[in-house]
């Protein structure tokens, strides 16, 4: 049964805002709907996601903010199940109770009063559709680069030029996308998987292929990145969508509430000298196999460095014997570490990084080079432009971490003139991104607009 807008009474502006609830996604999309519902009062905001994920990104500051309320969805996860160890079960089973839940819901809502604009993450692509049957503006939030959104924009031109599958692009990992505009420093090798590898018939790769499919029909598409990091790019998807507004990065928005520091990390840095410390952090979903990440302590110890490093706690024991013990004093393991709070701490010197977006930004905001060892989806083509284009981090040949792979990275960023060099260019780029949130910035202005199509 299709949504439609019931009318009532009420003239107030309401905002419905569906969540991809996985990985940094709903924080993300939460960030920018605060921000929205502070600078709009009048607007109601109705946010839906798991309760899961709404347990775990609405806190304290949400209280103040009367016009913000969230809503739960169902998983899809049955009674009794049984987790198999792989991550991605949860996102299929979620996919597949998707779009019903959200429908279900909503309806409740909608009862209430009258939606006036659909928010979604851009994954929910189908977001796009229940705002025409409800004849509203859809406007998606892309919360990573512009480079991995055209990417998904051209499948098909780069499906008609490339082909799929193994035997397409064996030996041409290294061609270049210059056929994209503003990809030009970009490989074959660097794109997300289900393109043309992977499995391109996914329910995942379908859906983000639908996306990208989609997003010239939204009144707006939302990006948290800043124009001037890519001017080519920008300037292209301009012209392919009603409105491209790059409202970030968010992590440079003064007004992010603080995590906790459960694990007395802050302290720990504080006892530790300027810019010497390793942090090793590879996000919340995947990570590096255990034998890269047993090479990745092993080259820690050779060299010395000292180091905080979250490791989630069923992993902890992959660490080599007595690894723990050995390093005590000059190492700390920790189960989950306030990241932002870390990399803006001057004792950091390195950060050892998987290059998800916003680990990419968050680095950016600390001025702090990265080693990369990207793991999945954007990561390449984020490690990419870490190593390559903006030269703010060094990668690990053929993409795997080994013990000298990581002691040469250490030994460069921490002691050596290139690592300093690296400094420099991350200082001019977080003068950039921190130019673009400021008063009349290119993000600031654009978030007016945004805030105008609700």
């Amino acid at each position: 049964m299709p949504i439609t807008n019931k009318e009532n009474s009420s003239t107030k502006p309401h905002v419905i805002v569906l969540a991809f609830p996985f990985s940094s996604h709903p924080a993300s999309l939460h960030t920018l709907v605060r921000k929205l519902a502070a600078a709009a009062p009048d607007v109601t905001f109705s946010f839906f996601s798991t309760a899961k994920s709404n347990g775990l990104i609405f806190g304290s500051e949400d209280n103040g903010l009367d016009n913000l309320k969230a809503y739960n969805v169902t998983d899809g996860v049955p009674p009794n199940y049984v987790f198999t160890g792989r991550p991605e079960a949860f996102i299929e089973l979620f996919m597949k109770a998707t779009l019903g839940n959200f429908k279900r819901a909503i309806d409740g809502v909608v009862e209430e009063k009258k939606i006036t604009c659909v928010m979604s993450d851009t994954f929910l692509w189908f977001a796009g559709e229940m705002a025409e049957e409800m004849k509203v503006p859809w406007v998606p939030l892309w919360i990573a680069g512009q480079f991995s959104l055209s990417a998904h924009f051209y499948t098909d031109l780069i499906r008609r030029m490339i082909g799929t599958g193994p035997d397409a692009t064996a030996g041409r990992e290294d061609e270049p996308l210059n056929f994209i505009p503003g990809m030009s420093r970009f490989r074959i090798r660097d794109l997300q998987e289900g393109i043309v590898f992977g499995d391109v018939d996914s329910p995942f790769s379908n859906m983000l292929h639908r996306m990208g499919q989609m997003l010239p029909r939204a009144a707006a598409v939302a990006i948290n990145s800043v124009e001037e990091l890519n001017p080519t790019i920008t300037d292209d998807l301009k012209k392919k969508f009603q409105n491209c507004l790059n409202v970030g990065p968010f992590s440079f928005m003064s007004a992010l509430p603080s995590d906790p520091d459960v694990n007395g990390c802050l302290s720990w840095l504080d006892g530790q000298k300027a810019a010497s410390v390793a942090y090793i952090g590879f996000g919340t979903v995947f990570s590096p196999p255990p034998q890269e990440q047993v090479a990745l302590a092993e080259a820690l110890e050779t060299r010395g460095v000292p180091f905080l490093w979250s490791l989630k706690e069923n992993l902890k024991g992959i660490l080599p014997d007595g690894f723990l013990e050995r390093t005590k004093g000059r190492g700390k393991v920790v189960s989950w570490a306030p990241q932002v709070q870390v990399l803006a701490h001057t004792a950091v010197g390195v950060f050892v990084t998987h290059c998800g977006w916003n680990s990419v930004l968050e680095s950016v905001m600390g001025r702090v080079p990265m080693i990369c060892r990207p793991i999945m989806a954007d990561n390449r083509l984020n490690g990419r432009m870490v190593t390559e284009v903006w030269e703010i981090g060094v990668g690990m040949e053929g993409g795997v971490i080994t013990i000298d792979g990581m002691m040469r990275g250490l030994d460069l960023i921490l002691s050596e003139e290139k690592g300093k060099k690296m400094r420099g260019n991350i200082g001019a780029l977080h003068e950039l991104m921190g130019k673009a949130v400021g008063a009349q910035g290119s993000s600031s202005e654009n978030f007016k607009i945004l805030l105008e199509s609700l």
